[in-house]
């Protein structure tokens, strides 16, 4: 799995040099402090570690690496004691270079696959894409995420509604049931009966099909429109129809599992942490184009804390992996947010695959 379409490690040349330069003994260490970190949370000391390398080393040998480590801006010291946790940098290192994937087991995998395949073929394909944040959320005991385009829904009714003299709301019924509202600036000088006219008009073209294809069928018919309506009111009809929102907006973010984030703090400042994590996710566009950034390369895209501002104050990570349609074209991604001591060696491989399922369900039409 390709695992190296990751951000470039942060620091400037002499510490890559000291990172590049670290012997097999200190990775070793390294390795083992890291791999610490994700399994408690907790920093080791030299004395445990004397313990839990599989080389013969004295609790002073080892401190004179942890220097050197610290050093290198790969590890530090939380507190006064002598116990040592990763940096940023040195989770960076670590994904990049010591990672040791897992593999998803073959029962895990038919588990996956069949629960999504249901999903998507019970409900709606955005079924599946829950049920895909939910998977991950269990498995990564972090919040699973999905982002993807806004489907666009076959329509049943339309209708315009005046707020005051130079608003209206645009209200769109889909055949589902859904409902969207639309905010519209109103041309000046409209006459009074132009929203009922324009609402006839659109509804006696609208139905079982999408704003798009209306779209379509009134510009070839341009002609006949002017001929049915004034040019205000033919211009009410075009504002209806135009799509109203930014890049961000045209994107749907699912957001699954946020109580496992609470699970297993350790102190007021993981509580803390999780604070404004929650509020990161609260902010949904800077959420979604978090993950659009992972639409831009291969394979599985892993962010860690500060490396994106989103992610500054919380300290968290995000595993991330795209998904295409049936034209190889990438549509969505989906992923896990979650502390920095994530479990990378099992999530990882659990988003790419995922991600694979995704794309398999909508190669076949969307189940």
């Amino acid at each position: 799995m390709n695992t190296r379409d990751l951000p470039p490690l942060p620091g400037g040349s002499g510490q890559a040099r000291a990172i590049a330069e670290l012997n097999e003994r200190s990775r070793e260490i390294f390795r083992q402090i890291v791999e610490s970190y994700l399994a408690t949370g907790e920093p080791v000391g030299s004395r445990n570690l004397a313990r839990i390398l599989p080389m013969a080393l004295s609790p002073a040998s080892i401190r004179n690496v942890m220097s050197d480590l610290e050093q290198a801006g790969l590890i530090y010291a939380p507190h006064t004691s002598a116990g040592r946790l990763p940096t940023e940098h040195g989770l960076r290192f670590f994904v990049d270079a010591l990672l040791e994937l897992g593999d998803v087991g073959q029962e895990e995998k038919g588990r996956i696959e069949a629960q999504m395949r249901a999903a998507a073929s019970r409900h709606t394909f955005d079924s599946a894409l829950t049920e895909a944040s939910v998977l991950l959320s269990g498995i990564s005991r972090g919040a699973g995420v999905v982002v993807t385009a806004k489907q666009n829904p076959r329509l049943r009714h339309i209708e315009f509604v005046r707020l005051d003299p130079g608003r209206a709301l645009v209200v769109l019924v889909s055949d589902d049931g859904s409902v969207e509202n639309r905010l519209l600036d109103l041309p000046h000088g409209l006459p009074a009966g132009a929203l009922q006219e324009a609402s006839n008009f659109l509804n006696a073209r609208i139905r079982g099909r999408t704003l798009g294809e209306v779209r379509g069928e009134i510009e070839t018919a341009r002609a006949a429109m002017k001929q049915e309506l004034d040019e205000l009111t033919e211009r009410l009809v075009d504002a209806g129809l135009a799509r109203s929102v930014g890049p961000s907006e045209e994107r749907q973010l699912i957001v699954r599992g946020q109580a496992n984030l609470l699970d297993d703090l350790r102190a007021a400042e993981d509580l803390e942490r999780i604070r404004l994590l929650f509020n990161d996710l609260e902010s949904q566009k800077d959420v979604i184009d978090l993950l659009s950034r992972a639409e831009g390369g291969e394979g599985v895209r892993i962010f860690i804390g500060s490396e994106n501002k989103l992610f500054s104050l919380s300290g968290s990570s995000m595993i991330a992996a795209p998904f295409r349609d049936g034209s190889q074209t990438i549509v969505g991604v989906v992923g896990v947010i979650g502390p920095t001591r994530l479990n990378y060696a099992r999530i990882v491989p659990m988003v790419d695959f995922t991600a694979r399922v995704v794309s398999r369900l909508l190669e076949r039409g969307r189940g």
